[in-house]
């Protein structure tokens, strides 16, 4: 029998009054020991932001930095990905960030004391899917941004490909508007300048359909 994904006190959301606040499912998710990740990771990187954003953007799962302060994209990517909200034109308070997976996945460095990013089975993100479920009923958001593969696969589905549909509004029940896009550590992988210049007005693009698509829901509202 398959166990379910959910920590010691946390109800399913089908059995719970009303959506949890983000505090509280913070605290529970701590002491989350649904899968093996949390021996080797710091903590629990829940997501971050304001309850009232209407803006969720999904990543894959917290770095090493992110492990270490217990806050997602603080580290290179989260740099790369508010320089690409600022530019598009996006309000951070608007905003709440989170990951498909709240524990760092990581392997040793074959040299030094580096801890090297691991990329999370469909074991583990099952796992953690009751917490994203729960954040998105919590925020209710206008807007959700899958950034990368991972969180894209998690959400709309195992055949659903970035490179195919980034940039577009998807079909979806998960909110109002959704829409996938690259993920920020891709950027900072390109091969050189030019390339990486290019991949990020590209992500400011993707970033823009959703400040234009605020700016009109705001006029009509």
């Amino acid at each position: 029998m398959k166990r379910l994904a959910k920590a010691p006190d946390q109800l399913p959301l089908t059995k719970r009054e009303k959506p949890a606040s983000l505090d509280s499912l913070r605290q529970e998710a701590a002491h989350c020991k649904n899968c093996d990740l949390w021996r080797n990771a710091t903590q629990t990187v829940f997501g971050a932001g304001s309850p009232k954003a209407k803006i969720m953007l999904i990543g894959e799962q917290p770095g090493d930095m992110e492990d270490r302060k217990g806050l997602p994209f603080v580290g290179p990517a989260g740099r790369v990905l508010d320089e690409a909200l600022a530019q598009a034109g996006i309000d951070r308070s608007d905003v709440y960030v989170t990951n498909a997976v709240k524990h760092f996945k990581w392997t040793p460095a074959e040299r030094g004391k580096r801890r090297i990013h691991k990329k999370p089975r469909q074991a583990d993100i099952q796992a953690c899917r009751p917490w994203l479920d729960a954040e998105m009923a919590a925020i209710r958001p206008d807007v959700l941004v899958c950034l990368g593969a991972t969180a894209a696969q998690a959400m709309l589905g195992a055949k659903f490909r970035v490179t195919q549909n980034r940039g577009k509004w998807i079909d979806s029940g998960l909110a109002s508007r959704v829409l996938a896009t690259v993920h920020p550590s891709s950027i900072l992988r390109a091969q050189d300048d030019d390339s990486r210049n290019t991949q990020m007005q590209a992500f400011i693009e993707d970033l823009r359909v959703v400040a234009e698509f605020l700016k009109q829901n705001k006029k009509a509202a």
